[in-house]
């Protein structure tokens, strides 16, 4: 079983940037984070698709990312990281890494492994 892990949230002010990280461990076939994705969920909010990323590097985003953010991975180290540039206030919310998704139609669909979140508070 995967187990996730999300690292790098903070406080910023607007303009700012953070770089998430999200590390995989437990016992698991290397298919199992095959695709990974970012989510959030801001208070009161559904949680959203951020971006997803394969382990050959093909990338998908939400339209609303726009350029700001950009997916990566570390196959070697078995990491995802998340790059938040021009941060917005509307991108306070909390950061969860997902594994085991598939993709339909270009979209992906969350799998069953998720972190624990990590927070990002943007101040105006």
């Amino acid at each position: 079983h995967v187990q996730l892990e999300e690292s790098g949230g903070g406080l910023v002010q607007a303009g700012g940037s953070l770089r998430l990280s999200c590390s995989a461990s437990g016992s698991f076939f290397s298919s199992s984070i095959y695709l990974m994705g970012w989510y959030r969920q801001a208070p009161g909010k559904q949680r959203e698709l951020i971006a997803s990323i394969t382990s050959g590097g093909d990338t998908n985003y939400a339209d609303f990312v726009k350029g700001r953010f950009t997916i990566s991975r570390n196959n070697a180290k078995n990491t995802v990281h998340l790059q938040l540039n021009s941060l917005k206030p509307e991108d306070t919310a909390v950061y969860y890494c997902n594994a085991g998704g598939h993709l339909d139609g270009g979209y992906y669909n969350a799998g069953g492994s998720w972190g624990q979140g990590t927070q990002v508070t943007v101040s105006s």
